[in-house]
């Protein structure tokens, strides 16, 4: 018969997989992100190395080969397909599920955990780096794995849940987590557990609580679990690279992102405010009265699950804050530790307690969610994508009112003393409804607004060797590489393309339909397929002299 944690890493798992895979495979790939990180897991095929990465036939040492090596063994099994490039991010989602659901019903029972696993899997920043090809989800729950298990590995003697060997289990299962976090996304992995643990530890001390710290030689153990599982491929590496690919790894795309800017992903101190909010939608609204609960409640002595959440939501936070390059899915690696802190708020809802907080919440929750319409509709209109806008406009409205309906249940059992407990069940429901709407209907709504895979496909199929491809003032490099074969030329705008449109016995050429150079040196030039804005040519014939 199933523990009680056991059930709760079920329903975990469970919750997650209905929201991140169905349609999964739906569609193509969205640049750049996906389609860069798919090449590359696609390169490790067809070079056969799962040694140094490529993109664009070139070595390539941006990221770690975790995610890579995890997509290429799909694409193995399942075809170079959306769908097989995406699964280990959804994999990954699913069993971050259920590690939170378990660890959540070990640390405060079974229905924190249930609370805890319902709002993890149904907020914006969790769907979103589960259905993606990046790597992002990997990290999180490496990270999430190494946060549990330290915690659970330092507990003093007479913690309730204790055992020796299950102890001696957990501190190294958490160096075998950051292991895999490293393989997955760099340094990032080491750092993030190490401010929340090192946290936790020092407040545990001062409130006077006495962990239990391994011996020596489980510190050596774990180290040597650590570096076994990293040392084979940086040594690999190393011998077939030299240091150059560990120093632009390590140095350049980890430090150099940290302490510098790169691709001109940057932001202001504030930049994960908006994040947070647009992130953790819907329930962000119950946040602020989950994080004044949990600092209430933090001097309890009891109460080590939550001042291990406080920090893991606020030292991380700042640490990203404070790095010169930012992106949004930076700071999903603290969603766990958001949901722990709203799911243990929810808990003493149920119970009675709370009952202003838990009205004026329930008021904020449409108040967001009409924020976040205001935000798609600004952000549509600034970036032109007003015809896409008009193309989905029956599909929002009813997302909003499936969204509308759940708050609306929300805050009316939330008014009821006696049906609080079902209120996170309202707005999830409505949520997932709204996730499978997105995924099933709206998604394949925008795909005719992706022009460059419809291009791609044209020079998949008349391309002959000896062809080259070039793209040139569009976006869509990074897709039209996936979608066809390496290598693409990708010019600047400003380039003079004259040399590239000669450099080959037919060249493809993907740029404006409007407004493009004269035929160079004499070739011949063809319009042969138009998408959106964007037109593919064909230049063939014999290049005069420059």
């Amino acid at each position: 018969m199933r523990t009680a944690p056991q059930r709760a890493a079920l329903l975990g798992a469970a919750i997650a997989t209905i929201v991140t895979l169905p349609g999964l495979g739906i569609g193509t790939l969205w640049d750049n992100s996906e389609t860069a990180y798919g090449e590359v897991a696609r390169e490790v095929l067809l070079y056969h190395d799962p040694v140094v990465m490529h993109f664009n036939g070139t070595p390539w040492f941006v990221q770690p080969p975790l995610y890579f090596w995890l997509a290429a063994l799909c694409a193995k099994l399942f075809g170079v397909t959306t769908f097989a490039m995406r699964l280990p991010a959804a994999l990954a989602t699913i069993l971050m599920g259920a590690l939170v659901g378990y660890a959540a019903c070990r640390a405060a029972g079974i229905r924190a955990a249930i609370y805890a696993v319902v709002i993890l899997s149904t907020n914006v920043m969790q769907v979103i780096v589960g259905r993606l090809a990046i790597m992002d989800a990997l990290l999180d729950l490496c990270v999430a794995a190494a946060i549990f298990a330290f915690y659970e590995a330092l507990q003093p003697e007479d913690w309730r849940l204790s055992l020796e060997r299950r102890r001696t289990t957990s501190w190294y299962a958490g160096w075998i987590a950051l292991a895999f976090g490293v393989l997955a996304k760099g340094p990032v992995a080491l750092a993030v557990p190490f401010l929340v643990i090192t946290g936790w530890v020092m407040w545990e001390a001062r409130d006077g609580r006495v962990l239990t710290f391994p011996a020596r030689r489980e510190w050596l153990a774990g180290v040597v679990c650590f570096v076994a599982i990293l040392a084979p491929w940086f040594v690999l590496l190393q011998l077939r690279v030299g240091g150059v690919g560990v120093a632009e790894l390590i140095g350049h795309y980890s430090f150099g992102r940290y302490l510098g800017t790169i691709e001109g992903q940057s932001g202001p101190m504030w930049y994960y405010v908006p994040a947070i909010v647009l992130g953790f939608f819907p329930w962000i609204g119950f946040l602020p009265a989950a994080f004044v609960f949990a600092l209430r409640s933090a001097l309890d002595r009891d109460a080590a699950l939550l001042r291990l959440s406080i920090l893991w939501a606020v030292l991380p936070f700042l640490f990203f804050s404070f790095a010169q390059t930012k992106l949004p899915n930076y700071i999903a690696l603290e969603i766990p530790a958001l949901a722990l802190l709203v799911a243990l708020w929810f808990e003493q809802v149920s119970y009675g307690r709370e009952r202003a907080w838990a009205i004026v919440s329930g008021l904020i929750v449409p108040l967001t969610l009409a924020a976040v319409i205001v935000a798609v509709i600004v952000f549509t209109q600034q970036h032109r994508f007003d015809a896409t806008l008009a193309a989905i406009a029956d599909d929002l409205r009813l997302l909003g009112l499936l969204m509308g309906g759940g708050a609306f249940l929300t805050l009316l059992f939330l008014l009821r003393a006696q049906w609080a407990a079902r209120a996170p069940f309202a707005l999830a429901s409505a949520t997932v409804g709204a996730l499978l709407l997105i995924a099933l209907v709206v998604e394949p709504h925008v795909e005719p607004f992706k022009p460059i895979p419809r291009l791609a496909a044209v020079v998949a199929r008349e391309r002959r060797l000896g062809d080259v491809v070039v793209i040139q003032g569009v976006a869509g490099g990074n897709a039209l590489l996936f979608y066809t074969e390496p290598r693409i030329e990708m010019l600047p705008p400003a380039q003079d393309p004259r040399r590239a449109l000669c450099s080959g016995a037919r060249v493809f050429y993907v740029a404006p339909k409007d407004g493009m150079p004269p035929p160079s040196n004499g070739r011949k030039r063809r319009l042969i397929a138009v998408a959106g804005g964007d037109g593919l040519f064909l230049y063939e014939g014999n290049c005069s002299a420059d």
